[in-house]
């Protein structure tokens, strides 16, 4: 059995977790709009009976089968049984679903090109917007609020339905289809008709912090919006091309999770082999490890925040136990469960949970998450770069 791999999903928790074995991420049509959860708080944790519930591949199948036959969505008839059946992270997604998912983890997707956070007020901001998008050229820029989408009021809604509001439905989540934008700015409120398009993941962004021109070596700030394909070996070249003496600053706030083997891959740019984690599949144990030759010297902090979810709690759990990084932020999201898809009449993939991972230390992380060694909740990359700065890392 292949490593299980993380894939993404854009309607809220359940409709979330993953394609093909994984570790899902809940959220993460962050990765495929570009508007990822910041700041967002973790669920409390989840009784272990209903972490522990799955459905019944067998009943699933069969539900969907009955459903086409009769000329029923098997779709929704899937759904109606893993709803029922207590599976947490249990989800069934259509076939058009599933073929998003696949290109947005080669690194693609069909968006607007913002990303949004929850501000400190409530409010709903952008806090980037990818050069050359849709949302680039309608003017809209980082700090601008978020006031409606299509019409609707967006202040007071979670992240997650403003991501699925940006992404649109199944018929709208096209290139090509067009979305309503209320934004403000200032004192100024105007509507942007956006245009959605085919966009390239900006999934790791890398750039020098602190003493920058003072002749100091600096830090390395090594931002990881999700696990695409190919990020695992950016944050691996950019730990490489960091200044001798250097630290790194590895942000993951934000990061709703993605490859498993990327995150894998990241984890090793800073380890020299051994366990990144352990995870079950109906009981079987297996266990994922770091690739040997990794920087084991240079000083690094981990940023984490509750939108810090599934690979990207791999990652920080691996580098927190191994003694390789102080985390700072807040308590992760705790997203740690293995689901497993399957193929249901009609084209629909369903995916059932089978297990759960844990740390290298065995710190079991679904409905629990990852508290940092440094917990703060305002200020955090001030606070992280003054750690860094104290383990010799620059800043």
């Amino acid at each position: 059995m292949p490593d299980p791999e993380c894939r993404v999903g854009p309607r809220g928790l359940r409709r979330g977790a993953a394609l093909t074995l994984v570790f899902a991420s809940v959220l993460a049509a962050g990765a495929a709009t570009g508007a990822l959860p910041y700041g967002e708080k973790p669920e409390p944790p989840v009784h272990a009976r209903s972490v522990a519930a799955t459905a019944d591949r067998d009943a699933v199948a069969e539900a969907a089968a009955e459903a086409v036959a009769d000329g029923k969505s098997g779709t929704e008839a899937a759904e109606e049984v893993v709803s029922r059946s207590g599976d947490r992270w249990g989800a069934v997604y259509d076939e058009r679903e599933y073929q998003e998912f696949e290109q947005a983890l080669d690194g693609t997707y069909t968006g607007v090109g913002l990303a949004a956070r929850r501000s400190a007020d409530g409010q709903v901001s952008v806090s980037r917007v990818q050069p050359g998008s849709p949302a680039e050229r309608a003017g809209i820029r980082a700090g601008d609020l978020l006031r409606t989408v299509d019409g609707r009021r967006v202040d007071r809604l979670p992240v997650s339905d403003v991501v699925a509001l940006l992404r649109g439905d199944a018929t709208a989540a096209t290139a090509g289809s067009t979305v309503r934008l209320g934004v403000r700015r200032g004192s100024v409120t105007r509507t942007e008709t956006l245009r959605r398009a085919r966009l390239a993941v900006e999934a790791v962004t890398v750039r020098r912090i602190g003493a920058e021109g003072s002749g100091a070596s600096g830090a390395v700030l090594i931002e990881v919006g999700s696990f695409t394909k190919g990020s695992g070996a950016a944050v691996r070249d950019a730990v490489r091309r960091a200044p001798a003496g250097a630290g790194v600053l590895l942000d993951l706030r934000g990061n709703p999770g993605g490859l498993v083997t990327e995150a894998v891959t990241a984890a090793s740019a800073f380890l020299d082999g051994g366990l990144v984690a352990t995870y079950d599949v109906h009981g079987e144990q297996r266990a994922l490890y770091a690739r040997a030759g990794g920087d084991t010297e240079r000083p690094v902090v981990v940023l984490v925040d509750g939108g810090t979810m599934s690979a990207a709690e791999l990652v920080t759990g691996a580098l927190q136990d191994r003694g390789r990084a102080v985390t700072v932020g807040s308590r992760t999201f705790g997203k740690g469960s293995v689901q497993m898809p399957s193929k249901l009449a009609g084209g629909s993939v369903a995916e059932l949970t089978v297990g759960h991972y844990r740390t290298p230390a065995g710190r079991g992380v679904d409905g629990k998450g990852i508290t940092p060694d440094l917990a703060v909740s305002s200020r955090a990359q001030e606070r992280a770069e003054t750690v860094l700065s104290g383990l010799g890392g620059g800043s």
